[in-house]
């Protein structure tokens, strides 16, 4: 008797584990139904695009379910401003749009690896997020349980090890940088250092941690421009306002 009613509890701790985690994925999925995500990267299985057929609706669903707090923290207004601004930046890092053509900002998704393969390999930017450099892989690949030193090319050959490796970047803090998650949840306090470099929460300094030793600082630039776009084309389609300090343009960047 006792037997089974250890067999019962088991059972039961084991539904309420399955339901936890299915209402993190339906919460992100209440949000990004899989006719908004076909609208937003309406281009991913462009014939022209690389990365077609790779960037899956259920492949997004599957990572996002391995970290409940992604896409499903705060009031509904953060939580349709990250996922706008994790689609954003993603989408401007997997572009395959054309600067000033009347659909630059719909072709997020269009790419899976880094066009010339040239930056740290064979930890080349790969994924959404574009996961660049053999401290990243090692760090992503233990923390979602995946040897991506050993075997980087999973990034651009699964696609849920691709996106969870995306969320693991948007999700963890690294050195002096805040994570996005908290950026974009407005979570994140500038320390002193920040404040002195110009580094002011909002959608601007996610680009920063992303990237900003090629695009902070340095005034207006087409990337910048490209990610800002994008983030308020998702913003407009989920029904949320951008914020403020889009950019990074004075902004010293988090290496300086």
């Amino acid at each position: 008797m006792a037997r089974f009613a250890a067999l019962a509890v088991c059972a039961a701790a084991l539904l309420l584990a399955v339901a936890v985690g299915g209402a993190a994925a339906q919460g992100v999925g209440s949000v990004i139904t899989r006719s908004v995500y076909a609208s937003m990267l309406p281009n991913r299985d462009n014939p022209q695009c690389p990365a077609r057929g790779f960037y899956t609706y259920d492949a997004f669903i599957a990572a996002a379910n391995t970290f409940p707090g992604f896409g499903t923290t705060g009031s509904s207004d953060d939580i349709k401003r990250e996922l706008a601004a994790f689609f954003g930046q993603t989408s401007h890092e997997t572009t395959g749009g054309t600067r000033g053509a009347a659909d630059q900002f719909q072709w997020g998704y269009c790419f899976k690896e880094e066009i010339s393969k040239a930056t740290s390999p064979p930890y080349y930017g790969r994924g959404p997020i574009q996961l660049t450099g053999r401290s990243n892989y090692d760090l992503a690949g233990r923390a979602i349980g995946k040897d991506l030193v050993s075997n980087p090319d999973l990034v651009s050959t699964d696609a849920v090890v691709s996106f969870r490796t995306a969320m693991w970047f948007w999700m963890t803090a690294q050195g002096n940088k805040p994570s996005s998650h908290n950026v974009a949840l407005r979570r994140w306090t500038p320390t002193a250092a920040d404040t002195a470099a110009g580094r002011v929460p909002g959608y601007g300094v996610i680009a920063n941690i992303i990237n900003g030793g090629l695009e902070c600082g340095m005034g207006r630039n087409d990337a910048n421009v490209d990610r800002i776009g994008y983030y308020t084309r998702y913003c407009s389609m989920l029904g949320t306002s951008t914020g403020g300090n889009l950019d990074c343009y004075t902004q010293r960047n988090f290496g300086s």
